[in-house]
């Protein structure tokens, strides 16, 4: 399958997008100008990359706590994400919901969430919508390794599959749920042949090349718009950083950290772009400063914006 030269470089720029964003939020949470926690997603961006490159602007997406990189990739602006991140009233949920907790349902996030595997349900009730009201919209739940070992992982999946709901599960395996490592939890060498138990495709692929992750979602993607019910995706990959800002890791080999480096998505795509003559290394070199430009921005923007008024403590909050 052919891609067109547009979308391969557009699906780089995002990537290096959220590598900075990623980047630049370690810094200023380091610097003490983020308040809560973190959970950053440098390392993982071709997962989200090439998923969301199939989707629609009216397509679902779900998050988790390492959700920066997803709403990014769903068309997320960095200032308004940035601001959010900083507490401010300027952020896409004024301030309220901070890092675990950014949602924009006018392009089709449906919210990061702090819960773990919590996305499940919502997505597939996305899904159902999107059923019953005769779209071909799709859902895609994006859920990390430790996720899969919840009840709302079996019922979501088993509920999505009997219904035959129009969702695509992503499953971030980054080896490890928290600190956890998933051989340590699971009896299986891969996530994906769960599938099987609920009589829908299963697919595990290199979540750190994002043409793999292109190919097979997109795959998924087009099964579920015509009505062929759900599909599971494990995509095998590593994070850079800790679980959380301040996680001394030291349940990660220094071997671990090294192929982990050696797997960065990013220079590998860069790589076979310019092996393609699709991106040389002048025009790729231009996007990383127009991203890093974007970047402090968004940063400006949300150290300028206000801080919501206390009086607007209880407005927006329903729960």
């Amino acid at each position: 399958m052919a891609i067109e030269k547009e979308k391969l470089i557009d699906m780089y720029r995002v990537m290096v997008r959220i590598r900075v964003f990623e980047n630049r939020v370690y810094k200023e949470f380091a610097a003490g100008n983020i308040p809560g926690f973190v959970h950053l997603y440098a390392g993982e961006e071709a997962i989200a990359a090439g998923a969301c490159a199939n989707l629609r602007p009216d397509d679902y997406i779900t998050s988790t706590h390492r959700g920066h990189g997803h709403l990014i990739a769903k068309g997320g602006k960095t200032d308004r994400m940035m601001a959010e991140l900083y507490g401010k009233k300027t952020g896409y949920n004024k301030g309220k919901g901070g890092s675990m907790h950014i949602a924009e349902v006018d392009i089709g996030i449906l919210g990061a969430d702090a819960i773990v595997g919590a996305g499940i349900p919502i997505a597939g009730g996305a899904a159902l919508s999107a059923k019953l009201r005769g779209t071909d919209q799709v859902s895609v739940c994006f859920l990390g390794d430790g996720a899969c070992n919840t009840s709302r992982f079996h019922e979501g999946v088993n509920l999505a599959s009997i219904w035959k709901l129009p969702v695509v599960y992503i499953i971030e395996n980054n080896v490890y749920a928290e600190t956890t490592r998933v051989s340590y939890a699971m009896n299986i060498s891969k996530i994906a042949d769960r599938a099987a138990a609920y009589g829908i495709p299963g697919k595990t692929v290199d979540g750190n090349d994002v043409l793999a992750v292109y190919r097979v979602v997109g795959e998924a993607v087009a099964r579920a718009r015509k009505g062929e019910g759900p599909s599971l995706i494990e995509c095998i990959t590593c994070r850079h950083y800790g679980h959380y800002e301040g996680d001394t890791q030291t349940y990660r080999t220094k071997q671990e950290f090294e192929e982990c480096h050696k797997r960065d998505p990013i220079p590998r795509f860069r790589k076979k772009l310019a092996e393609m003559g699709v991106l040389p290394d002048k025009k790729a070199d231009k996007i990383h400063q127009e991203v890093e430009a974007e970047i402090d921005e968004a940063v400006k923007f949300a150290e300028e914006s206000p801080f919501p008024a206390p009086e607007e403590t209880l407005e927006d909050v329903y729960t």
